[in-house]
């Protein structure tokens, strides 16, 4: 396979470097908006589609699963066929799908036009990195890599709200309306600004290889997603699904590891800090979405707060993010990259340790000091995780190596929402049961004067009552489980640090076109 340079000719300087940045940002959030901005306005699809509970769910998986296949072919495509050409086509289809999902009549419409945004939007966020990464001088890239994460890690955190806001105020339509301008000007942007990478036409696309890496994390993203409502192993298409996804990465790292041009360059892997940012993103994608998943339903249900305030206190979380992410270059300055990381992951568990302690009392005040610290973390790891993996990896595998941190990340994502949402509905269920042992004549508490008064446990409405109060309590244990099981595994990656190791002293740099080779 053909090695060519990331993008031709010299740097870009100037308003040239300013608007390439702005199309880049502005690609990235809106892929990473639309990942959550449509969550909110599930309810109000489903009457306005005439949709089930299961059909309106294929909304949001039909755009999870075309996203995770259509990552992996990234680097191939812009090879091809030029990042500029792939990045706009992406840009424009993107663009164009939310239009078609914001007209759309039917929830087979609807699921159709999310397949094809989900396409769209598969690339944008690995080829923005890329496009941001060269850019930019190599002592310029911790800041750019700041740049671009506030976009990738705001746009999660910031999407519910959003798109609350959007759909109490106009309609749900509006949720996919609002990526129309923004869409319009990045290609407009990119066309007058952005230049042609090399096209290698002598490549052959490995048919096989994608077919049978699409089938398997196809499989495995619907089994993720839609486990939870299927009671995962208890039914047969978790187990179908299971079936095929393993058998769809067996051939693929049969098929690869024999052939002699395959579909995703295994020489990404060779790189160790390449390597050991791939192990870290998913870590990154489980804590971030995952926590996240789990403090928007804690906020609404366990505290009573509406979607727009729920968003905005998760807000917090992501104003310490920008705090962290601006400050990094300046941090890098006095201390090694790594450290960063580790610092970040020492703040994001000692947070996720104050999360156990979370009661149905929790007051608006410390949600948002420990969404602050936690943002503070994750932007610690972020930037400088991005900046790690790409240190030694040649400018030829960038667009290939963004598109497989992105990849890692969803898979990551998806797996840690499932796996905390899973543990979340079987500890409420188990806790509810154990609390429930306490609850008889001998206990008494339930013969206290204000107790009796206001509970009747010889009617029903007491009953009820009774029953709503500990299952409410059960579900603030099993939440305070989850955060537990992320702290573990957030403090279980700190040793993986010794990964991403120590950088050797760089000599003296010899530039040939956009790239920078070290002289050994």
């Amino acid at each position: 396979m053909n090695a060519a340079p990331a993008s031709p000719g010299a740097l870009p300087t100037g308003i040239t470097r300013i608007m390439l940045t702005v199309c880049a940002m502005s690609a990235s959030i809106m892929q990473a908006l639309d990942t959550t901005i449509a969550n909110v306005a599930l309810p109000y699809m489903q009457g306005s589609l005439s949709a089930s509970l299961d059909q309106i769910n294929w909304v949001l998986t039909s755009y999870i699963v075309a996203s995770a296949i259509m990552t992996a072919p990234v680097g191939w495509v812009a090879d091809r066929f030029g990042r500029k050409r792939l990045f706009i086509a992406c840009v424009a289809l993107f663009t164009f799908a939310s239009l078609l999902c914001a007209v759309a009549q039917t929830i087979e419409q609807m699921v159709l036009f999310r397949l094809l945004q989900g396409a769209g939007g598969a690339a944008l966020v690995p080829l923005s990195q890329t496009l941001m990464m060269d850019s930019y001088p190599p002592e310029q890239r911790t800041r750019a890599m700041a740049i671009w994460g506030v976009g990738v890690m705001l746009g999660p955190i910031m999407g519910p709200t959003l798109g609350g806001w959007l759909t109490d105020n106009y309609s749900w339509h509006w949720v996919f309306l609002i990526n129309l301008p923004i869409g319009i000007l990045t290609v407009v942007g990119m066309l007058i600004f952005m230049e042609e990478t090399r096209i290698q036409k002598s490549m052959k696309f490995d048919w096989f290889g994608f077919i049978a890496l699409a089938i398997g994390i196809g499989s495995l993203q619907l089994m993720l997603d839609r486990g939870e409502q299927l009671g995962w192993f208890e039914s047969w298409e978790i187990m179908a699904e299971l079936i095929v996804s393993i058998s769809g990465f067996y051939y693929f790292f049969a098929h690869s590891l024999t052939t002699r041009e395959p579909f995703i360059r295994f020489e990404l892997f060779r790189d160790r800090y390449f390597s050991g940012g791939c192990i870290f993103m998913v870590v990154i994608g489980i804590v971030l979405f995952a926590t996240m998943a789990l403090m928007t339903p804690f906020m609404q249900n366990q505290l009573g707060y509406p979607i727009v305030t729920a968003g905005l206190l998760l807000g917090a979380r992501g104003c310490g993010t920008l705090c962290a992410m601006m400050s990094v270059n300046f941090l890098m300055k006095y201390t090694q990259a790594r450290n960063l990381v580790g610092i970040g992951l020492l703040l994001t568990s000692f947070t996720l340790w104050q999360m156990t302690g979370f009661t149905s009392e929790t007051t608006a005040n410390m949600l948002i000091v420990t969404g602050v610290i936690q943002g503070c973390g994750l932007g610690l790891v972020f930037v400088p995780l991005s900046s790690i993996s790409f240190r030694t990896l040649p400018g030829h595998l960038r667009t290939s190596g963004s598109a497989m941190l992105t990849l890692v990340r969803n898979i990551g994502s998806s797996i840690g929402i499932s796996m905390v949402i899973a543990n979340l509905t079987s500890k409420t269920t188990v806790m509810h049961g154990r609390i429930m042992e306490s609850v008889t004549p001998f206990n008494n508490a339930l013969h206290m004067p204000d107790v009796a008064a206001a509970m009747d446990l010889n009617t029903d409405a007491g009953r009820a009552l009774l029953d709503a109060m500990v299952t409410k309590q059960a579900a603030v244990i099993a939440y305070q489980n989850d955060f537990l099981l992320l702290m573990y595994l957030t403090l279980a990656t700190l040793p993986l640090l010794l990964l991403l190791g120590v950088p050797k002293q760089q000599k003296p740099a010899a530039k040939q076109g956009n790239e920078v080779h070290v002289l050994d």
